[in-house]
């Protein structure tokens, strides 16, 4: 018979029913003022054209650490997030305007107007901006401990459990299909994980501000405390006996994945409930972790 819902051990809601970092009030954003125009005669007559702004350095540092995020569906997610503080907001005219549209109205935040390559020299080489950047203040992390919590007495839930996996594209893009398909949170290792970059955020396209990403010192502890909480752990392997469909999992699931390189590690497969495979085949039957998320996450919810 296949493994029902987990029973033992259902972790209990905490007395206020919500995890700590979890969105509350809106907080009152960061007031950031358009550059200072330069000065012209009293007679002339100011431009009623908004006026480039000019690159500032340093505002990495000046900020705390906070992060540039950039394109527009990442953008307009974080401004829309009433647990997030804004530092600094820039955008092209046609890109402000566009931003307007996404986000319903105007942003909390006053965009600074400036050109395409002037926003290219405030972020990484190669970063595709789409016109618009923003630099916000890292969300308050979460324990899993918390989500757990949050979970209360829910009979389903899906954890994604990242073992080894370092590329932040890979991970953005594996957020993203935790987001589509209700995942209620990402785990993985604070060791040698990569911090939420703009890099991150734009393969994840706005999932950073609704799937928590949970950093643990020890993998096998929390997977521990997962099937305390009446998680079934099973692990994506391409040389597992069964398919995951066949497993018919139900309940909660904790949906264990490793790199692509070296795959889940020795003491990570032991601490597994189950081994599943996805039902590849021919010449190139290995995934793309992401990919192999995506697929692995349309069919728990799909048996499920």
């Amino acid at each position: 018979m296949p493994p029902g819902p987990r029973t033992e051990g259902r972790a209990a809601s905490r007395a206020d029913g919500k995890p700590a970092g979890r969105p509350g009030s809106k907080p009152a954003p960061y007031a950031v003022a358009r550059s200072e125009a330069v000065e012209r005669p009293p007679a002339r007559p100011r431009p009623t054209a908004p006026r480039e702004a000019e690159p500032r350095s340093g505002d990495m540092d000046s900020s705390g650490g906070a992060p540039w995020l950039w394109g527009h569906h990442a953008v307009s997610a974080a401004l829309k997030n009433p647990a997030r503080k804004f530092v600094r907001l820039v955008a092209t005219e046609e890109a402000a305007a566009e931003l307007v549209g996404l986000l319903g109205g105007p942003a909390p935040v006053e965009p600074q107007i400036m050109k395409r390559e002037s926003i290219a020299k405030l972020l990484p080489p190669g970063a595709v901006h789409q016109g618009v950047a923003l630099l916000a203040k890292t969300l308050k992390p979460w324990q899993l401990e918390d989500v757990i919590a949050h979970l209360g007495e829910a009979e389903r839930a899906i954890v994604v459990v990242l073992d080894q996996v370092t590329d932040p594209h890979n991970i953005g893009a594996i957020l993203r299909s935790a987001a589509a398909f209700g995942a209620v949170c990402v785990v993985l290792p604070d060791r040698n994980a990569p911090e939420i970059s703009g890099t991150l955020a734009k393969s994840a396209s706005g999932a950073v501000e609704h799937v928590p990403l949970v950093r643990v010192v020890n993998l096998n502890r929390a997977l521990e405390l997962l099937k305390k909480a009446g998680f079934w752990s099973v692990g994506l392997a391409g040389e597992a006996e069964q398919t995951l469909a066949s497993h018919k999992l139900s309940g909660r699931v904790a949906l264990v994945l490793g790199s692509e390189g070296d795959g889940l590690r020795r003491l990570t497969r032991e601490a597994c409930d189950l081994m599943a495979r996805l039902p590849t085949q021919g010449p190139v039957a290995s995934l793309n972790v992401s990919n192999a998320a995506a697929i692995a996450l349309y069919e728990l919810v799909r048996t499920g």
